[in-house]
């Protein structure tokens, strides 16, 4: 008969912990009106019960602290942190105690003892202490595991371990939007508009403490969520920064090419990559969290070979007078170009001046300025349109409608320059 042999027990003990603010004690108030047959029962038991707080005893947040219960919820960006304790149970004194923490995730294995050494002995009823902490960048299972190693009296070596796992959740919900402005009569070009919304999926409320975008290194950034008030800048989402469950914010940037690679048009055009997120925010107690996104990414809009934008339009002129504007013309081909333009009359906008006139040839990523002069012939607003552009080298032609609109008044009307 077989007979197995009994499990040998350790004498050392692994207890782990999870570190975690703690929260304020609610309570559920029962009350009732003084006629009720109770009277004032309810009322002297929540004044005399001290979790309530004193003269506003029907609140349900409490003066008192509560310790967590439960291993909780952990997101994306917080930070892990946990108490690891092995205390020595047993009469005996052991030696070359060696602890070890490892967070196994479904891409990598961490290792975070804050120490490798190992002690030299411990004797009963002492215990070894460590925290460790751990920024989370991954969703998904996590698997702590923690590993003790020693040796007996006897000069046995004993080794156990224990797994703890846990889900790591996301917090945020981030969507983006691109949109590209042609340059039109700003002296910047190539702006780029990105919409960022931003939706707390978490259970709680967030502090969102900086949301700001960290730009590409051909880009200058601008926030456009405040405006100034009174000489002070103000937020757009008013003094309480906080987002509630499942609530969503929307943030609004304003990305313009520096002033060295906005003279290139041939290499903005290609530029897909903006830049990334930066998003910290607080939970209960101040717990701090803190996302990146990864590069967000744009279509490239789509120049064609020719670009053709206005430096300077008027926004109103008078009927049936002759106007001036200014057009850019850029070449984003990689080949040089022998351009004709062609003025071409609409029902509304008549082109002064000779059409069909060489404009000579254009080097890749050169551009050449044109001052126009047209006038229109019906009131109100008016789009620019009918200009033509010929390549003479493959027999190209681009065409170019409704490039901007002016406003058309009577010449009755003065109009302010």
């Amino acid at each position: 008969m077989e007979v197995n042999p009994p499990k040998q027990e350790h004498l050392l003990a692994l207890k782990v912990m999870r570190l975690t603010k703690p929260t304020l004690f609610t309570n559920i108030p029962v009350t009732c009106e003084e006629k009720d047959l109770p009277g004032d029962l309810f009322n002297q038991l929540m004044r005399d019960d001290p979790s309530t707080v004193n003269g506003a005893e029907i609140l349900m947040l409490g003066e008192m602290l509560t310790l967590p219960q439960n291993f909780g919820n952990i997101f994306l960006g917080e930070t892990f942190s946990s108490y690891i304790s092995v205390h020595n149970d047993s009469n005996q004194v052991v030696k070359d105690i060696l602890v070890k923490a490892d967070l196994q995730t479904s891409s990598q294995r961490l290792n975070l003892s804050a120490s490798n050494a190992a002690v030299a002995e411990l004797k009963p009823d002492c215990c070894i202490d460590d925290v460790i902490h751990h920024e989370v960048k991954e969703i998904g299972t996590h698997i702590l595991v923690c590993a003790v190693s020693y040796t007996t009296q006897g000069g046995e070596k004993m080794y156990f371990r224990k797994f703890f796992k846990f889900q790591v959740l996301k917090p945020l919900d981030v969507k983006t939007k691109f949109y590209n402005a042609e340059s039109d009569l700003s002296s910047v070009t190539d702006e780029v508009f990105l919409e960022a919304q931003i939706q707390n999926i978490t259970t709680s409320p967030m502090f969102m403490e900086k949301v700001s975008l960290e730009p590409s290194i051909m880009y200058n950034v601008a926030e456009l969520n405040s405006v100034n008030q009174a000489g002070e800048c103000v937020t757009t989402f008013g003094s309480r920064a906080y987002l509630q469950p499942m609530d969503t914010r929307q943030y609004l940037y304003c990305l313009k090419p520096k002033k060295e690679f906005a003279e290139k048009a041939g290499i903005i055009k290609g530029v897909t990559v903006i830049g990334k997120l930066d998003i910290v925010w607080k939970t209960n107690l101040g717990e701090r969290g803190r996302l990146q996104t990864s590069q967000l990414q744009r279509m490239a809009p789509g120049y064609g070979d020719v670009r053709l934008s206005l430096e300077a339009i008027p926004d109103t002129v008078n009927l049936e007078e002759p106007f001036h504007i200014t057009c850019k013309i850029t070449n984003c081909s990689e080949r040089t170009m022998d351009l004709v333009l062609e003025m071409c009359n609409t029902s509304s906008i008549h082109w002064c001046g000779i059409s069909g006139r060489q404009l000579g040839k254009l080097h890749p990523s050169s551009s050449l300025c044109l001052a126009l002069t047209l006038l229109s012939s019906v009131q109100g607003l008016q789009s620019v349109s009918g200009l033509r552009l010929t390549d003479t080298f493959l027999k190209r032609t681009y065409e170019y409608d409704d490039i901007a609109q002016v406003c058309v008044v009577s010449s009755a009307i003065k109009v302010e320059s």
